[in-house]
This record gives C-alpha cells, structure tokens and sequence, in this order.
C-alpha cells in the first residue's frame, strides 16, 4: 500500500465512538443485543479474499472505518482504548491517526517480519483481552495467512480461555444507516449503473435486434464489462453522459459481477441469481431479454437490473406491468419504522389478491440491505426478519417471478431490481430509467394478435397529439387487457410494416409525433443551454480565444544589427522586424506592428508610407483585434522621403513580402495547433498480425500509387506501402469506426475518423480510409470456347452472378477485419455501418454527393474530401429554403462547441424532406425550418457574446418552427407576425424564388399546363367541351386585335419586349 494514502482521522474517530455508544447502550437496543456483556471486540483481517469470494464484513467494517483494505491487520476495541496490530509498512500510514490529539487512545502494535524474531504483539494484546472473559468477533469468516496463523496458535497455547460470540448483526447495524458522504457514492456508483444500462447495453440491443446480428450471451456481456476496462481508460462516450462524470475517479469503479446477459436461448435457463453467469449460446431475438448489472465505487455497491419484452405475449406483458405495480407498493412500505417482514408480507398480499397463480413463482425474499456489502444477510427482506429499517438504509430491491409457463408449456421469468434509499415516508430509487413500457417493449409483427374493439380505437384515437397515438403514452388498461397488443409503448426499430406505408393516417400520425417529441426536445435544449452557460454573463475572450500576443523582435540594443549604423530604413528577416530612423536613433517595429505600407511618387521624390495597427481603426477582420492598452498613445504611421524610387520600391515591396511570409507562418502554425503526435504503436511480438491485403489508402502517399497492407497491432493499425511506407493510427485516437460495404458502390471500404487531426506526409487529416475497388477487369468479355456453346444472355448472367460473389466475399473480408479492429481495441470502437435505405444526396462542400446516416453520425466516405458528423455533437438543425416552389432546401448543423462553424448542406431534393425529418427525430436532434437562408455567422457571433442571455431570452425559439407544419398550433400564427433579426426580408425572399433555377415551375411544360388548366377551371365552370372553347379563344384574340391590346399592351404587367400589332389584310 502506498505511503501517500491520506486516511480522514476525524471520521475514523467519529465512526469509532458509534461502535462504542452502541456497545454500552447494547442492553436497551434489540439491534445491537449481540454486544451485550462483551468485554472486548476483535476484528480479525488475514490475506486478500479471491475474485470468487464474497464479501467480507470484516473488510466493510474496515473500509467503513478507515477508507481503506488492510489486509493482514488485526484490530482491537476495548472501551477504553483501541489496538491495531499490522506490518511496519502499514503502521507507517496508520500512525496518521496518532497526531493531534485523539478522542480514543490508540495504540499500534508491529508484527515481526517472517525472517526475524517473534515480538510481544500478540501475547499482549492476549494479556489485554484477558481482563474479561466475553470476546466479540465474527465466527463465521475464516481467513488465512501468516498473522492469522500466528495469532491463533498464540490463543490456543494460552492459558486464557474465551467465550466468543458473534457480533456480525451488531457491525451490520452499525453501517447500515448511512452518512450523507457515504449517500453521495452510492448514488454515484447507481447513477454508473444506470448510465452503462441507458446509454450503451439499450442502444447495442436495439442495434442488435434492428439488424438481426448472432451474438452470444456472454459476447454481450463482455462487451459491456469492456466499456470500463481497468478503469483507466473507460469509453468516456457512454459513462460522459453520467451526472458529474468529471468528477468521478474511474480507478475506483469496478463491477461487483460480471454483467449478466440472459435468453430463452440460454443453455442453464432464466436464473436471477447473481451467481449467475452468461452463457456462450447465442442470444435469442424474441421473447424475455434479462440483464443485469452491479458495480461499486469507492467500495459502495449498486445493482439495476431489468427485463425486456421482444414480440412478447399478452401473458408477458400483463404480468410485466404487475410486476412494476408492485415495485410501487414495495416502495411504499420502505420507510422509517417498517419491519422488514412487512414489505415482504405486503408484497405477497398483493399478488395473492391480484394473480394468485404467480405466488409459487416468487422468490423466497425481494431484497437486501447494500452498501460497502453488496449482500447483507443481516438486513434480507423476507417474510421472517423482524430488524426495523431506518431512513438512510439502502436497499437492494429484487421483484422477481421465475419459472412462470407461457401459453406454449415454456418457461420464463421476469425481473426488476433497483438501489433503493430508505426515506422517511416511502423508499426512493437512486437507479434510474429503463423499466417503462415504452424502454423495454420491442415489436417487429406487422399486426397484433388480436382486433381492438371498437372502444379500444376511439380511446387510442384520442390520445397523444391531435389525436394521434403518441409513442410515449402507456394505456395501462389497454395492456393489461391486452388491447393495442405491440403498437401502445413499443418500439418499432427503423424497418417500416408494409401497413405504414398503405395507411396514409399513419403518416399523419407520425408527423403528430416527431411534432410532440421536437416540442420535447426544443424545450430539453433550452433547459440544458440555462444550465450549462449559467454564471457566464459575458462570452467576452471566448468566442474565438482573441488574446492580446506579445511579440519581442530584440532582447537588447547589442542585438540590433550592424547595418543600423547608417540610419537607413533596414529590414531584418531573420528577426521578423523593420528598422525606422527616427531622430537620429535607430527604432525597431515587429512586422506584427505594422499593417500596411505604400509608395506614391510625387515631383522628384518618392514617398514612403508605414501604416501601424492601432485601436478603432475600420479594418474588417483585424477590427476586434485586442490591445493590451487602449488607451495608450499609438502612432498611425510614418512617411519618408526619398529621391531614390528604386531603392523605396525594394523597401515597399520587401516589407510586404515580410508581412505576408509571417502571416503564412502564422496561418500555419494556426492550422497545426490541434495536430497530435500519437503515441508510439507497441507491435505484436511473438506472431504474425492479422493483415488486410492489397488496399489502397486516403489520403494517398507521396509517389506511385500501389495497394499495401493494413495490420493490427495491440495498441492500433499500422498501414505499410510496398515502397516501405508506414501510417500509424492509435486505438486512443479512433473516434468513430466505419464499414462501408460495396453494395450499389464501386468501392469497399474501412474509414476511421480521428478525435485529433495528425500529419500523412504533408497533409494534415482527421481520416483514414483503406479500401478496394469492387469491380474486376481482369476478366476476359472477348469470344472463348464457351461462347461457341452458349446463346442469349448465358454468359451475361454468369458474369452477374460472379460479380455479385465477389461483392460478398469483399464486404465479408472487409467487415471481419473491421470486426477485429474493434476487438482488438478493447471494445472501445464498435463498427458502424451506413444505412443506405436512409440515404439523401446534398451538397456539403462543392459537389453533390451521397450522405448516409448511421448510428452514430451522418456520413460520407465514398469520395475525399470526406463527411463524418457525429449526432452528440448537433446542438440543432435548421431546415431551409423549404418552399413549395422550390425542388430544393438546405439543412444546416448548428454544433454544440458554438465556436464551430456552423455546416451547411445544400440542395437536398424535396422529395427527401419527410425522410430528413423523421431521421433526424428518430436521432434526437431538435430541428426547425424556413423559408429562406439565416446569416449564421451574425447569429453565432451574437450567440458567443452572451450565451446566457440568448438562451435566457428563448434561446432557438427565434428560428420559424420545430420543423414539422403545424406543430405550434395557434401560436403560429402570433410567431409570424414578429420578424427575427437575423431572418432575411421579404426582397430577398423574392429573388430567391424567382432567380432559383430549380424552381417547380421553370422549363417544365407539364407543370405549367396543369397550372393553367387549373385557373381556367376556376374562371369558367360551364363545363365547355373543346369546340366551344377554341371558338372562345378564337372570339377573345379578334377583340384584342381590334382593341389593339395585344400581348405587348401598355397594360399587361410583362417585363417581355412589346411586339408592333400587325396591320390588317386588305379583302380581295
């Protein structure tokens, strides 16, 4: 143990004098009846208990006592006094609690190192017990070890005989209520626990159902222990999301099991033990899913764990909401006061009263008392413990029913566990989400099982927005009478029912949805900017880290050049300075005083003019530049005169190339600033790596473009050219992991996406790509022996049917190895793959292009320069030139980093409007629309100078609406009378309807045929056929003629040239 550990005496002392209240009030306390007549207590610590071990309450009471395990360490309470006897090296941190002056006198005792002679420790402390006859300790550990061995054949071979009794029940008591500080890290550890359920099993069983994916039970489980590791390098995307993450010390987080991953497909069966262990069977895609996850921090321990229903039965899901009406009365019994007995009888009562068949399916208890035990069997909440709970008690609160059959002679359980807090009037969950209807039910059946009645629809028609079923509204009474079988709650995964796309009401339905969750969202976004900008009233020095920099261009006058000494206008490139004469003294400027300088002739001589930054000078970009003083006197510029032009046009042209070569380097070393020098990569030694072969890489290498190799080492990849060349790229450095198979592409692909940028040659990137190209020309289409044999399409078709193995064989090789790569990584990297159903095409750089979301990001990755936005980072999406005339709109992604430029992509077609929308809900990311272009660097740059106040005045709220039509209702109404400030007027509005080429109307004859007939229709509603309508036209032309109103006339608002009216034929 290190000498550094600091251990928190007054709590030691403070929790030291509890034991020893409890010990002299043990007569009047039932709980502490144990203590009684006990003359001294003993606590006795051998050797460090194995992984597979329980734990131990001796420990607990040691770490309860001190912060900290020492094992090998005896410890001694008398009333009196207290005892510890250990090694040297722990006496040496122990001595902390003798400084000052102790409340309890303490005394260390050492124990002699084994290759020295035996002390007095041992024989002493026998001699001090044997004032009394009664010794306290716990009988039922055993330990083992070289103390432990020591002190009993000293006790055995003494002459003091002791009676001794079990004290665990008292020491169980005694921490079973806990202190605020020990409340904090149980909520801490619940809130781990709650996160790692929530935000990466969920996802991952919703990935995995989605895509039909064979994992094994325990693949899953381990992927989920991964996501900690050693706790030195947790997957900070999944445990960032937990409350105060950046305050939490993650090597002291570890799993009190291994997480426990059970199916129907399970070999051993549905167990809710935590004994339990995950099978290597593969997990099965229907019916009852249960995982279970228990952690500790700081050695307080914290269990969740749940059940979830896929394509469940009416059985199932009625007995799963029973069982979360239970959990709501089992809170209502642990309270101050309640004797454990009685929540147990409580619960039991109820399902007798409720379903009696599940009475034999119950546990023989709901739960145990947790803390720095996960299991105290002092505090069990069964129908026989009469101990009293108190408030401050934390609970482990288990609601089972195991081995109940389905409709098909199947068995099955159920569970739902939560850390609960014991409260004054009701018991308070400290895990948190994860167990409603709409978390846990999945459904992928086209139809339910049974017709709703009549009345069924007319209640799911009312509810939700406008009258649509909403996602996150629960009927009890529908699921319990099982009516709105798999649609009331469920989560239907992103492949649509053939009936949602017959049923045009679905669709509206679904646009009432994404319309309440953006309403959701909009608000979840403004509550989270109040929070995070709260006590910043100024975003002054923070929009873009403008500081004032110093710069020196000499330390002293010795270090002036020799050319000074004519008092000529010198310039110093090496030292990035210009050197003025001014009054016979020779002044330097740093090239970064200076702003400009300019020439003019004038007569015989030619001026030369110095401009210098200064203060409130009108000069676009450099504006805002800061001055470390203000206020200070600055000169503007200076001008010389010269009758050698040629020698001012060198020092003019000289200065500026200085000023621009500085400038460069600065740009440069600006653009270098985020570029990372990687760690150096550790190759596997002893074997062959694993190697994709022939793949060709982006960004490319310098010289002949050859296809190289791809190898996997134990800390990242490493890239080799056959010209020797090496790219590598560290695990630590991988933010996002990408498969992108060749199907409809010309290419299979790997792509990484870096967190920090890094130098390939001379480029400076954040992605790495290898792929290969699909297509093979190696193949001969020239004539051949079989093409004598063969008429028709024969051959076409083999080489189809070739093509397409050779594709799967690509994405096959492809996906496995970037399979591996995630392995290999720890489970740090999980493969994510474009969904090419939801792609849309736009316009994010120069060119239009694919993009394709995944789960993850927004993506594209077939041609450089590559697209890689990750959903977590959007803090909201603006939706664009959305106008019925237009074919197009633009989308842009207003990042949470406010001082990141917004991205735009244009020009996505209209037709993929819905289809933008609804993925763009379906990833939590609140959107709005308009119908014109926002100035997003003025809305940024207000935004950067006060955050605060902007989300404290509305916030996004300014924007036209959460990009559904409709969705404000009547307030929309009061919304457009008011303009934004940053919203574009109404000229401009104009001209991009009418200037845009893409408009619905221009060069499209169909259109505007039915355009026209459709006015026509209007105006004329006699329902004439054509004969009598081209008389008409033909009648309505000879008076134009004659009224000399032609299509040229004066009147008409055409912008067209006017035409001369043809003069009228003379008759025959």
């Amino acid at each position: 143990m290190p000498e550094e550990v600091k251990l928190n005496a007054p709590l030691f002392f403070s929790r030291a004098q509890q034991v020893i209240h409890a010990w002299q009030a043990a007569g009047k306390s039932p709980e502490h009846e144990s203590l009684t007549g006990v003359d001294s207590l003993l606590i006795l610590i051998g050797d460090p208990a194995g992984e597979d071990e329980p734990d131990r309450k001796s420990t607990a009471f040691q770490i309860w006592l001190l912060g900290y395990e020492f094992p090998s360490t005896l410890l001694l309470f008398t009333q009196q006094k207290i005892y510890f006897l250990c090694s040297s090296s722990k006496a040496k941190i122990l001595n902390q609690l003798l400084a000052g002056n102790p409340p309890i006198p303490v005394e260390i005792l050492i124990q002699a190192k084994p290759k020295d002679p035996p002390t007095d420790s041992i024989p002493k402390l026998i001699q001090i017990m044997s004032t009394g006859k009664r010794l306290g300790t716990l009988l039922k550990e055993q330990h083992t070890g070289r103390l432990v061995d020591e002190w009993k054949s000293t006790l055995n071979a003494s002459e003091h005989k002791f009676d001794q009794v079990d004290v665990s029940a008292s020491l169980s008591a005694m921490m079973a209520i806990k202190d605020a500080e020990e409340l904090k890290l149980i909520r801490t550890t619940a809130n781990l626990c709650s996160t790692l359920l929530g935000f990466h099993f969920v996802p991952k069983l919703e990935l995995i159902l989605d895509r039909g994916s064979s994992v094994t039970h325990q693949a899953l489980s381990d992927q989920v222990e991964a996501r900690l590791g050693d706790g030195t390098k947790p997957d900070m995307k999944v445990f960032s999301k937990a409350k105060n993450a950046d305050e939490i010390d993650f090597t002291s987080v570890e799993f009190v099991y291994p997480p426990i991953v059970q199916s129907k497909s399970a070999s051993s069966g549905y167990d809710i033990k935590y004994s339990a262990v995950s099978t290597t069977d593969n997990m099965s895609h229907e019916g009852i899913l249960l995982v279970a996850i228990g952690m500790k921090y700081k050695g307080y321990c914290a269990n969740i764990a749940r059940t979830f229903l896929v394509d469940a039965s009416k059985q199932q899901e009625q007995h799963y909401s029973f069982l979360l009406s239970l959990q709501t009365e089992a809170l209502s019994k642990l309270k101050e006061g309640t004797p454990a007995r009685e929540v147990y009888q409580h619960v039991l009562s109820q399902v007798k009263a409720k379903h009696p068949e599940l009475e034999k399916h119950m546990p023989k208890n709901i739960g145990w008392a947790m803390g720095l035990e996960f299991r105290d069997g002092s505090y069990v909440l069964s129908g026989k413990n009469t101990r009293i709970l108190h408030a401050g008690m934390v609970f482990n609160l288990v609601l089972a029913f195991t081995d109940v059959q389905d409709e098909k002679g199947k068995k099955y359980s159920l569970l739902l566990t939560d850390t609960v807090k014991i409260g004054d009037e009701k018991g308070v969950c400290l895990t948190e989400g994860t167990k409603t209807f709409k978390d846990v039910l999945f459904s992928f059946n086209d139809e339910p099982d049974a017709k709703p009645s009549k009345d069924a629809k007319s209640k799911s028609s009312g509810s939700g927005v406008n009258g649509a079923s909403s996602k996150s509204h629960i009927n009890k009474d529908n699921i319990v009478s099982g009516t709105g079988h798999h649609v009331a709650g469920s989560k239907i995964l992103r492949a649509k029912t053939r009936g949602q796309v017959r049923d045009p009401e679905m669709t509206t339905s679904t646009l009432a949805r994404i319309a309440a969750h953006q309403r959701e969202l909009h608000s979840q976004r403004q509550e989270e900017g109040i929070m995070r900008f709260a006590g910043e009233d100024s975003g002054v020095g923070r929009e873009d880290g403008k500081t004032w920099k110093r710069y020196q261009s000499y330390k002293g006058e010795a270090a002036l050049p020799k050319e000074i000494e004519n008092l000529k206008i010198y310039i110093d490139k090496k030292n990035s300075t210009v050197i003025l004469p001014i009054h016979g003294f020779a002044v330097p400027f740093h090239i970064n005083a200076i702003k400009n300088a300019s020439k003019s002739d004038e007569g015989d001589f030619t001026y030369l003019r110095i401009n210098f930054q200064t203060p409130g000078q009108l000069a676009g970009k450099k504006e805002d530049t800061p001055f470390e003083d203000p206020d200070a006197t600055f000169i503007r510029s200076v001008v010389y005169r010269s009758a050698d032009g040629h020698r001012f046009d060198a020092l003019c042209k000289g200065i500026t190339d200085l000023k621009k070569e500085v400038n460069k380097r600065e740009q440069e070393k600006k653009a270098m600033a985020d570029v990372v020098e990687q760690d150096v990569l550790q190759e596997i030694k002893g074997k062959r790596p694993l190697r994709l072969q022939e793949v060709f890489v982006r960004p490319a290498l310098d010289g002949k473009r050859l296809p190289g190799e791809l190898e996997i080492h134990v800390n990242g990849v490493r890239y080799v050219s056959p010209l020797g060349q090496k790219i590598d790229i560290l695990f630590n450095n991988i933010k996002h992991l990408f498969f992108q198979p060749c199907d409809n592409e010309m290419l299979v692909i790997t792509h990484m996406h870096l967190k920090a940028p890094i130098m390939i040659g001379k480029k400076k990137t954040k992605d790495f790509q290898v792929y290969r190209e699909a297509s093979d020309v190696q193949f001969d289409e020239t004539g051949n022996r079989k093409r004598k044999y063969r008429y028709g399409d024969e051959d076409e078709i083999e080489l189809e049917q070739q093509e397409r193995k050779r594709r799967q064989a690509l994405n096959k090789e492809f996906k496995f190895f970037a399979e591996k790569i995630a392995e290999a990584s720890g489970d740090r990297l999980e493969v994510d793959i474009p969904f090419s159903e939801l792609a849309f095409e736009g316009v994010p750089f120069r060119t239009n292009v694919k993009l394709q979301p995944t789960t993850d990001c927004l993506v594209h990755l077939t041609d450089p320069p590559f697209l890689v936005v990750t959903l977590t980072d959007i803090e909201i999406a603006s939706l664009e030139r959305v106008q019925f005339s237009l074919k197009q709109f633009d989308m842009v992604f207003i990042f949470k980093d406010f001082s990141r430029t917004p991205l735009h992509i244009n020009s996505i077609p209209s037709t993929q409007l819905d289809n933008v929308k609804e993925w763009l809900d379906s990833v939590e990311v609140p959107m709005a629309e308009g119908p014109v272009n926002l100035n997003w660097g003025t809305i940024m740059k207000t935004i950067n100078e006060n955050p605060y106040e902007f989300f404290k005045e509305g916030g996004w709220a300014f924007l036209s609406g959460t990009g559904v039509a409709g969705a404000e209702g009547e307030n929309s109404e009061e919304e457009d009378e008011s303009e934004s400030d940053f919203e574009a007027d109404s000229e401009e509005v104009v001209s991009s309807s009418s200037d845009s080429d893409e408009s619905s109307f221009s060069g499209d004859s169909e259109a505007s045929d039915e355009s026209g007939s459709a006015d026509s229709a209007v105006d004329d509603d006699s329902g004439d056929d054509w004969d009598e309508l081209e008389r008409k036209a033909a009648k309505s032309d000879k008076k134009r003629k004659e009224s000399g109103r032609g299509h040229g006339s004066e009147d008409e608002d055409s912008d067209r040239p006017k035409k001369k009216a043809p003069a009228p034929k003379k008759k025959r």
